[in-house]
């Protein structure tokens, strides 16, 4: 006899478990339970059928595998949770007692992340078993660096403690010096949130948000002690990361950090990072506004090579075609292309070089930044791409190179207002209190290059230095594309030419708006001199439809078909009329333009006939669920063509706005 199940026991109901029901069987408070969850990364679930997984009607439920909370059993955080729970059990039996030494004394064993930003357990095993490896934990590094970046920014209030803030700002710091050292920054972008970065890290690209420095308004109605489960959790991730990385490159962990300095606002210049063993490493010196001689041995022998290379060199003939011989088997240093062996493949991505190392891109230049710049996304860019010497005005904080902004060593100078027109007459030096230094409205020091912020990023995005005067202050900008956004084919391409993205007589086609064909009004008067009704309001007709034409169907190709043989027969009729009077007809004169639009027109029309002839005598031989797909595919397709459409004839649009525009 077959075992009879009972109502609860399989399936669903067994399976899934409510959050009430887990709250219970974990005693554990709800905040406590919603912590647990978040860093040991079990969510809620949806059955199927929450009548059978419930044994109550109520809809709102929250359901979570069973096997997921039997695992939770087991999690040593419960019993700290525990232990804290009945600590605050004696706290509050011992000021209803009114003894208030005693409560005092078991408050300060009581764990307070948001008053002391520390707690009384850690999270190290949790980490080493949601991250097996550490490329799994470099993977889920975008989430991590984004929340971490964010609370860095925040001010300090009672549900976001400052000690909590000071270590996100700390961790991001060690981050930020790690990139700096090695190299791995790739990209950045400015946009309206804040900036993104990307890096490459042991082959895994990380990408993440930073916000901007403004005064931070932090609301009520954001659940701050989630996130700050979040942040516990992701504090403890981004530490044992930047070990591993520190580690892995030969320096110490953690770095050693000046509190004096960084009170002072050094930030990155807080930190001193040592090598394992050998010590400090090495930080840029810096350099005296006097001029330096060169050691005199040493120029002797770099004057003695020199001479050496610029001697002609004489070789034998036979020696010079060994050589060509043996020049034309070594391998070039051109990279093959991935060519698409049919027309319309897909198009694979070309293997590119730079010729000149991103890691030295502002390796010889000294910058300084204006006090209007912001300094900290600067400095770290600058300096994640080779440049060592950045100066930056007093009021910016310390850790700068130099705080002269006359220093003769400068080569390029941020600014980020326009430039100041002063007449000569009015002209005077003005002190600055803040700086104390001899300024003068509107001046600019000889051999040096103005810039504006947004030449850094273009530069660090295409892998070359742009052109300062395309930058320069108050100058229009170019404009600042997103470098994270991949290249498909037939979609729209702002950084490529427009004429390269239209499709054949796109251009034409957008251009008709008004025809300079004659009229059939004006022929006719012109040939019989007789009145033809109706060929006003027809002319007008064919203008409305020629600037609303936004396509061609099947009733405009009739239209369009109908409209030709009206037009043959009348020019018919006209001949044989002119003939039996003896007029000569005059031949009207056509518009080589407007003959190519129309020419285009009707190109373009037969196209996409036969385009759509072939379509559908392919779906004739498919089934219906490929048909169906495809259906969704062309649909989906004529969508993104229209959308690039549409941006390409706004960029035709400015361009041309452009052009016509009188020149300054």
């Amino acid at each position: 006899m077959a075992r009879i199940k009972k109502k609860g026991e399989s399936g669903q109901a067994k399976n899934f478990i409510t959050r009430t029901q887990a709250v219970r069987k974990l005693q554990v408070s709800l905040p406590d339970f919603r912590k647990l969850c978040i860093w040991k990364g079990i969510y809620p679930r949806e059955p199927r059928n929450k009548k059978k997984a419930s044994k109550t009607s109520n809809a709102a439920t929250t359901f979570y595998y069973t096997k997921d909370i039997q695992y939770l059993l087991h999690e040593p955080l419960l019993k700290k949770f525990r232990e804290q729970k009945a600590l605050e059990k004696k706290i509050s039996k011992a000021l209803g007692r009114g003894d208030a030494h005693d409560a005092q004394r078991l408050e300060r064993n009581a764990s307070r992340p948001e008053k002391t930003g520390k707690t009384k357990y850690t999270l190290d095993h949790v980490i080493r078993e949601r991250y097996p490896t550490f490329i799994d934990a470099l993977r889920d590094l975008d989430d991590c660096l984004s929340m971490l970046f964010l609370f860095a920014n925040l001010p300090s209030t009672p549900t976001v403690p400052a000690k909590m803030i000071a270590r996100c700002e700390r961790l991001c710091l060690e981050f930020q010096h790690y990139l700096i050292v090695s190299n791995s920054l790739r990209k950045s972008f400015l946009s309206i949130k804040g900036i993104y970065y990307q890096a490459t890290i042991q082959g895994q690209d990380i990408l993440w948000l930073v916000p901007y420095r403004f005064n931070q308004r932090v609301t009520g109605d954001v659940d701050f002690r989630i996130m700050g489960t979040f942040v516990e959790f992701y504090q403890t991730l981004l530490g044992f990361v930047n070990f591993r990385l520190y580690t892995s490159i030969g320096l110490v962990y953690p770095p050693k950090f000046d509190k004096n300095r960084d009170d002072q606002g050094a930030e990155l210049g807080a930190f001193s990072l040592e090598a394992n063993g050998v010590g400090i490493i090495e930080q840029p010196k810096q350099i005296t506004n006097g001029p330096s001689k060169p050691d005199p041995k040493l120029q002797a022998e770099i004057d003695k090579l020199m001479l050496q290379l610029n001697e002609p060199e004489k070789e034998p003939a036979a020696e010079q075609t060994v050589a060509n011989d043996e020049e034309e088997e070594q391998p070039t240093d051109t990279i093959d292309k991935f060519e698409p062996v049919a027309p319309g493949g897909d198009i694979l991505p070309q293997p590119s070089y730079s010729a000149t190392d991103p890691s030295t891109l502002f390796s010889n230049f000294t910058f300084f930044l204006s006090r209007e710049t912001p300094r900290q996304p600067i400095e770290f860019i600058l300096r994640a791409f080779g440049c060592k010497r950045i100066g930056w005005d007093a009021v910016l904080g310390d850790g700068a190179y130099t705080h002269n902004e006359l220093d003769p060593s400068i080569t390029h100078q941020i600014v980020d207002r326009p430039p100041i027109q002063v007449d000569a007459e009015s002209e005077k030096e003005v002190e600055d209190n803040q700086t104390a230094q001899r300024l003068k409205p509107g001046s600019r020091v000889p051999g040096r290059i103005y810039v504006q912020p947004q030449w850094i990023w273009d530069s660090v995005n295409d892998e070359e230095l742009k052109r300062p005067d395309l930058y320069a202050p108050g100058a229009q900008l170019p404009p600042h594309l997103s470098p994270f956004v991949k290249k498909v084919r037939g979609q729209y391409d702002p950084s490529a030419p427009l004429n390269e993205q239209e499709r054949e007589g796109e251009e034409l086609e957008a251009d008709i708006q008004e025809p300079k064909l004659l009229t059939e009004m004006e022929v006719d008067a012109t040939a019989e001199g007789m009145d033809v009704a109706g060929s006003e309001d027809e002319s007008g007709a064919s203008d409305e439809e020629a600037d609303n034409f936004a396509g061609f169907s099947d009733a405009e190709e009739e239209e369009e078909e109908e409209d030709e043989a009206t037009a043959a027969a009348k020019q018919r009729q006209r001949e044989l009329e002119a003939e039996l009077s003896g007029v000569a007809l005059k031949e009207n004169d056509v518009d080589p333009r407007a003959k190519a639009k129309a020419d285009a027109r009707k190109k373009a029309a037969k196209k996409a006939k036969e385009e759509e002839e072939e379509l559908e005598r392919a779906k004739m031989m498919m089934s219906r669920k490929k048909r169906k797909i495809l259906e969704k595919m062309v649909y989906s397709n004529k969508k993104k063509d229209a959308e690039a459409e549409t941006l390409r004839a706004k960029r035709r649009k400015i361009e041309k706005s452009g052009k016509a525009a009188p020149r300054a």
